[in-house]
């Protein structure tokens, strides 16, 4: 898999990044047409197989993936990147950032974007259960024989699909790309195959077709719009792997390979429809000949899988990304690629995905069904990234009001359009997502509210450090050799460890560190704004250390580079200082009794501050103290 820009502008690396980019980005996206012309016609609010209903839902599919995907995505999203990186934690941080400038309030655009993240989870495991589930399902479009197997063969792809996130995807993602290609063009030719049997469905490009669909039918042309947002399942995906690919690779391979591709293969099965109705059971795999039906089973497999795979890693990316905002819990986050920093797996979001993914495939037994439940995550997400995007343009890009409300207010309307259908199907599994979603939310939330009420209970026993330097000045404190770390969120005052070593041992180290690792509201921050060293009285030394939201923190490391400013810090000879806290709920006022008990849960089953920072286990010394939430 690649990661990287083309910033030599050369062809080749060019060529070689759109590649790349069609096996990463474009997956979802690609097996929409496994299931989404049959939704429309045969899902939960079937239309009538007309020649003019056919001729409106795919000028309508047409439209929609050109004015959301490639107007609104390529073209203007996708040029909203905070430091290279894309994706709506990404957005949220770049939007954050530039309204504190604004002096205005961030209240809800963090509740915007908390929510588009956690619906962003409801993608990532609903993408894998129908995509698979769906390319599956053509075994028995060649025969029903093959029917009893495919929830059972469905069930093991999937169980190894998460198996193999340990490994990493450093050797397989070599062949994503060729993989996915060859099934863009498996879907191109079969269009064109179809197309030349019945040109007259090239009249879908005409969008009067899509107005007159919606004015006979009104009412069901709105529901239709619920199946038709199957065709944009993905799209999302264009912004967020941004930053493994940059911008030009993955908009050239859009516009010259996916988006002619798709366009070509939605056609081909329209103009099959047209002359036999009979394909409506299986619109796709019913457009190749009988010959190709197995090959295709497979390569809609095999493409199902890498559709499936982007996904996941998207929701390990957003995950490391919630944690550095503190909106997560540390996790164990795995580097599976020594080259790609971005490749990376977090066990616990890989099995949570994984059990989720089995329930829904168990529970919801096919891909239609299934489809009843994706639609509201993606759109939900779309009319979020719209909202951020506002806020981007007004104060990043200094746009009048005018300018920004003339852009952003189609967007918003095809959007919001787009969720209210989806709305109706609520009851049939698109509830599951919403409800996903509130979890999620609450969670991230409940996190961050619950980090705040610890910091400002330790920020009420704490000691200015003027003062407790005035008065080491006149105490006989014993000084013991070596260097003392305590790590502090606030290093205006003295640190709770310190205080409860100084009081128990009735000891300060000859150096003592007061450390603080932030993480800032961009992607990445260079090594040479890494480190702030400060010294302070007594042989005090402040130290700052500075992390991306995109980036892992590794302390011993940044600490060997004191010795360029003048304070050598040997390992061997270092204690690192940390708290171990215990929480108690009580009655305070803070948070609700649920969410503490709640927070108390997340807190306990958090990683370690020692293997989150990298610190050795055999360096650290930890002090506890209780915490009355």
């Amino acid at each position: 898999m690649a990661h990287g820009h083309a910033t030599d502008g050369s062809k080749s690396a060019l060529f070689k990044l759109a590649l790349a980019a069609v096996g990463v980005v474009f997956g979802d996206i690609g097996t929409s047409p496994l299931y989404t012309l049959r939704e429309c016609f045969a899902g939960h609010h079937p239309l009538p197989l007309t020649e003019e209903n056919i001729l409106g839902i795919l000028s309508l599919i047409i439209w929609s993936i050109t004015f959301v995907v490639t107007i609104k995505y390529v073209v203007f999203v996708t040029r909203i990147d905070n430091e290279g990186e894309g994706g709506v934690l990404a957005l949220l941080a770049l939007a954050l950032r530039h309204v504190k400038k604004a002096r205005y309030g961030s209240g809800l655009l963090v509740g915007l974007g908390l929510f588009g993240a956690s619906l962003f989870y409801g993608e990532s495991v609903i993408t894998p259960a129908i995509s698979v589930l769906s390319a599956v399902e053509g075994l028995k479009v060649a025969t029903p024989v093959f029917e009893p197997v495919i929830l059972p063969l469905t069930l093991v792809l999937l169980t190894g699909l998460f198996m193999i996130q340990a490994r990493g995807t450093e050797k397989v993602g070599a062949y994503f790309g060729p993989i996915v290609s060859l099934w863009f063009l498996a879907l191109a030719v079969c269009g064109v195959y179809q197309i030349l049997d019945n040109p007259r469905v090239l009249l879908a490009f005409n969008p009067v077709y899509a107005v007159k669909f919606f004015l006979h039918h009104q009412v069901f042309a709105f529901f239709a719009l619920g199946s038709v947002i199957l065709a944009l399942t993905g799209a999302e995906a264009l912004y967020a792997d941004m930053g493994h690919f940059g911008r030009k690779p993955i908009v050239t391979a859009w516009l010259w390979f996916v988006l002619p591709a798709l366009v070509l293969n939605y056609l081909g099965q329209g103009a099959n429809l047209m002359h036999n109705p009979a394909a409506l059971e299986n619109p796709f795999y019913l457009s190749f000949p009988d010959w190709a039906l197995y090959p295709m089973v497979l390569l809609a497999t095999c493409a199902s899988v890498i559709a499936s795979q982007a996904v996941i890693s998207g929701a390990f990316s957003v995950t490391r990304q919630a944690m550095q905002l503190g909106y997560s819990p540390r996790m164990d986050v795995r580097h599976t690629s020594e080259q790609a920093i971005g490749q990376i797996y977090i066990p616990q979001v890989n099995w949570g995905l994984y059990v989720v993914v089995i329930g829904l495939v168990v529970a919801f037994q096919s891909s239609s069904n299934l489809a009843a439940a994706y639609g509201i995550s993606v759109t939900g997400t779309m009319v979020i990234t719209s909202c951020l995007a506002y806020t981007i343009a007004r104060h990043k890009w200094h746009w009048s009001r005018l300018a920004t409300l003339a852009v952003i207010i189609p967007f918003l309307t095809v959007d919001i359009a787009f969720f209210s259908a989806n709305t109706v199907k609520i009851a049939d599994g698109g509830w599951f997502p919403l409800a996903l979603g509130v979890v999620l939310f609450t969670l991230m939330t409940t996190w961050k509210r619950g980090r705040e009420i610890v910091a400002e209970r330790l920020q009420e026993g704490t000691i200015p450090l003027a003062s407790f330097f005035s008065r080491q000045s006149s105490s006989k404190t014993h000084r013991v050799a070596g260097t003392a770390v305590f790590m502090t969120a606030n290093n205006q005052v003295v640190p709770y460890a310190l205080l409860h070593n100084l009081k128990h041992n009735k000891v300060l180290h000859d150096r003592v560190i007061l450390l603080t690792v932030s993480t800032e509201n961009i992607p990445h921050v260079s090594e040479r704004d890494r480190l702030v060293l400060q010294p302070l009285d007594q042989n005090f030394f402040r130290i700052q250390i500075r992390y991306g939201f995109a980036q892992d923190p590794n302390v011993p490391a940044v600490l060997q580079r004191c010795k360029e400013l003048g304070l050598p810090i040997s390992m061997m000879e270092t204690s690192f200082f940390l708290s171990r806290e215990t929480l108690i709920s009580t009655i305070r006022p803070g948070m609700a009794t649920w969410r503490e008990h709640l927070f108390i849960s997340m807190a306990k089953n958090a990683v370690s501050a020692t293997d989150f920072f990298k610190i050795p286990a055999n360096r650290v010394v930890e002090l506890g103290t209780q915490i009355e939430l």
